[in-house]
């Protein structure tokens, strides 16, 4: 049997524990680790129109669509027409949602210090590398004004 043997098998699995364990500590707030970062986009751009925060993340409006529509059933987000274009739908934290910001931040701050305990010293090193791989490969923070706009990312690359 041939063991095929690749530099990015390491990064992967740890990709699938973080985000198992994202999701425990998001498992008391009731939420995805999907539905954290839209909530928490949400938050930091503001009212936002569908279409822009489907831009921002890298998906398809039906995409955002259907993750909108269970945030709005939960109660965390509203949606509304926007008076300057009858077309667009613009989305706005509810209070519920709001007072889930904490318990968010919360959570990545507990993910983000399970990385310290494991890799000590050398997870600063990662947290930057990591940084410069979603940049080098077009990924951006939803809303970050200071991103590249004009990247496209290709369809494999979208999340």
């Amino acid at each position: 049997m041939q063991t095929i043997d690749h530099n990015f098998h390491g990064l992967l699995h740890s990709a699938d524990l973080i985000e198992a364990d994202l999701r425990r500590k998001l498992s008391p707030l009731g939420l995805l680790p999907r539905q954290a970062r839209v909530i928490e986009a949400i938050g930091r751009m503001g009212p936002v129109s569908q279409s822009d925060i489907a831009s921002a993340f890298g998906v398809t409006p039906a995409s955002m669509s259907t993750m909108t529509d269970r945030l709005l059933s939960a109660g965390y987000i509203t949606r509304a027409v926007d008076p300057g274009s009858r077309r667009r739908h613009i989305l706005e934290l509810t209070d519920t949602g709001r007072t889930l910001l904490n318990g968010i931040g919360d959570a990545w701050t507990a993910v983000d210090d399970g990385i310290r305990a494991s890799l000590g010293a050398d997870a600063e090193t990662l947290f930057e590398l990591a940084r410069r791989l979603r940049d080098g490969l077009g990924g951006k923070i939803p809303g970050d004004k200071n991103a590249d706009a004009g990247i496209e990312l290709p369809p494999k690359l979208k999340h």
